[in-house]
């Protein structure tokens, strides 16, 4: 996973915030929930207009502005499962009833 600066912003970061890129191409934070309380709405925080990529994750690095690393498609398959066989049971006998 090679990563690359897409855009220098050098935003500071603070506790207990989510900081992510919104669908603008603009830095947004929100408040995460904790315990009981619930989470904030998202503000934004500073604008930057990225135009984003398909197949590309971008993300806030640790300096504080947008990276950008390929997006990792397939991953691990999983393995099939054995098809289940139908199994027939065997007819009940009923005992035929005579007349006298």
């Amino acid at each position: 996973m090679a990563k690359q600066k897409a855009a220098k912003v050098g935003i500071k970061k603070e506790s207990g915030y989510l900081y992510f890129v919104d669908k603008d191409g603009d830095i947004s934070c929100a408040k995460m929930a904790r315990g009981g309380e619930k989470g904030g709405k998202p503000k934004k925080v500073a604008k930057v207009g990225l135009k984003k990529q398909a197949g590309f994750l971008y993300f806030i690095d640790k300096q504080g502005d947008i990276s950008s690393a390929a997006m990792v498609r397939g991953g691990k398959k999983k393995a099939k499962k054995p098809a289940k066989k139908a199994v027939k049971k065997p007819a009940k006998k009923v005992a035929k009833k005579g007349k006298k």
